[in-house]
């Protein structure tokens, strides 16, 4: 029994961890056998920023400038070199990698949304969570001398077609 007298509840079986082996060593999934299908997945997160920076932004007066752009091609660039960051990852044939940027001044965040298509035997949520979180990191990069206070929140995926497991689609808010 928990404190207070109340029962926890029991846990749910664990899912097979595929990247380790029977020993517990970390290993690549063979995919091999799998077929080649389109796979696509979305990926969100977003840079939080003062007022002013989110306003440099949006008026593209950054000193190292435009920091969309910028931040759009460091995005897809990461996409296409994901398995050179994660160890374990493999290289997929990517057909698309598309990035946008979504300045919200209600809430003085910019939106990045990435979206990664794929002609492969294993999905692509790796890529896409890999371009959002490289654009973020561009994005500080280049307004960091405006502001050190902005924070990378939230990265997530939020879709995924294509595969043996299915469809995904987040539930909830991360």
């Amino acid at each position: 029994m928990a404190r207070g007298g109340k029962q926890r509840s029991a846990r749910a079986p664990r899912a097979r961890l595929t990247h380790l082996d029977a020993q517990g060593r970390a290993h690549m999934v063979e995919v091999g056998d799998k077929a080649v299908t389109a796979r696509e997945a979305i990926a969100r997160g977003r840079v939080r920023m003062s007022p002013a920076t989110l306003d440099t932004l949006q008026r593209g007066t950054a000193k190292k400038g435009d920091v969309l752009a910028v931040a759009r091609i460091a995005g897809i660039q990461a996409a296409k070199r994901t398995p050179e960051l994660i160890p374990l990852c493999h290289a997929i044939m990517l057909t698309g990698c598309e990035l946008a940027f979504s300045p919200d001044a209600t809430q003085s965040v910019l939106h990045i949304e990435a979206r990664v298509r794929a002609l492969d035997r294993t999905g692509a949520e790796m890529e896409a969570l890999t371009a959002v979180a490289v654009a973020a990191l561009t994005v500080y990069d280049m307004l960091k001398a405006v502001d050190r206070e902005m924070t990378i929140e939230a990265i997530a995926l939020h879709e995924k077609r294509g595969g043996k497991s299915g469809d995904f689609v987040r539930a909830r808010k991360p």
